[in-house]
């Protein structure tokens, strides 16, 4: 990676925000309050870390224009509205000129099918495998030994990390992110019973595929399976993070954001602007409306269909306590058919 120095007044300029300190001051890394000095740019964007502001070290700051004069009063300050997308904006800036470009091209040791496109700025690595007539877009990275399958689709400036792998015939637009590990358009989990010799499983072929919006960042070993006859579907600016499973025909709204190991089962339909925290469960055929956000660690077992915050967690506990808590609960339905009961009777 390449060293990084920057003027905070050209800093300034590209966040948009309102310099006070000198625009010269060249800082060379973004790090928090604490341990900063004064080579580092930081960032005030959460009020319990106000105390910080007055001790850090910082070579500058960025900080709401409720935070301007204490800022400004330690030293060089550039304020911005919203200080956390603004640091989000830095953070993009400070990597286009550290991580080097890999070079338009093909790899000598990849593995290039008849009838592939290829756009002369796309870049295939080390022993990477772009299938039969699948089309790789402009800018595109594919990492070494990642898969692109026959008939699949990269957009412009998406980059696929060393190992991801876009099943054949699936779909990824526009400035995509999939990290390494990822398997886009494995089957989907279907199969059929069979009650004769003694109980089996018949598979059911996986026709459909998996089409992905812009702008959707993939998190590592994330698994998102095809549909079994429609398509699995994320649409634009969907966020997921590592280990997330996403079952055959799914379709997931726009700018929705999965944390680590949510699993959402097949056919379920999730909104726009939905967020899960870690470790959510979501069953299948369910439907989940625009603008809900779910709990870590809850399992949503029905549908629904009115914005807001669900939360299913039973709380941890010590386990002695947690044991005679888990009783009671089991005995929930009979004492409120005795309260009934009684009620009847008064």
């Amino acid at each position: 990676m390449t060293a990084v120095q920057a003027r905070i007044g050209d800093l300034c300029q590209a966040l948009g925000g309102v310099l006070h300190g000198a625009p010269d001051h060249v800082v060379t890394r973004i790090g928090p309050l604490d341990t900063a000095d004064a080579s580092t740019i930081s960032f005030l964007a959460h009020p319990r870390y106000l105390a910080q502001l007055a001790s850090t070290q910082a070579g500058c700051v960025i900080v709401a224009p409720a935070q301007a004069e204490a800022a400004a009063a330690r030293g060089a300050a550039i304020v911005c509205e919203d200080p956390y997308l603004a640091f989000a904006h830095l953070t993009q800036w400070w990597a286009e000129r550290m991580r080097a470009r890999p070079q338009p091209g093909v790899h000598a040791t990849a593995v290039v099918e008849a009838g592939a496109f290829i756009h002369p700025t796309a870049h295939v690595g080390a022993l990477a495998y772009v299938g039969a007539g699948a089309r790789l877009d402009e800018g595109v990275i594919v990492g070494a030994q990642a898969h692109v399958g026959a008939g699949a689709r990269v957009g412009a400036f998406t980059r696929l990390a060393p190992r991801a792998l876009l099943g054949e015939g699936c779909v990824i637009g526009q400035r995509g992110i999939v990290h390494g590990g990822v398997v886009i358009g494995a089957d989907g989990f279907g199969f059929a019973p069979v009650k004769a010799e003694g109980g089996r499983w018949e598979k059911i072929e996986q026709l459909g595929s998996v089409v992905i919006g812009n702008d959707v960042e993939i998190g590592a070993n994330t698994c998102i399976d095809r549909g079994a006859l429609d398509d699995t579907v994320l649409e634009d600016g969907v966020k997921l993070d590592n280990l997330v499973q996403i079952g055959h025909n799914v379709r997931v709204g726009a700018h929705s954001a999965f944390a680590g190991c949510v699993g959402v089962a097949g056919s379920a339909r999730i909104g726009r602007h939905c967020t899960a925290g870690g470790g959510a469960i979501i069953l299948g055929h369910l439907e989940i409306v625009d603008h809900v956000h779910i709990s870590a660690a809850t399992v949503v077992t029905r549908s629904i269909l009115k914005p807001g915050q669900y939360t299913g967690l039973f709380p941890f506990d010590d386990n002695a306590a947690w044991e005679k808590n888990a009783a009671t609960l089991r005995n929930l339905h009979a004492m409120r058919d005795r309260l009934r009961a009684l009620e009847k009777k008064s």
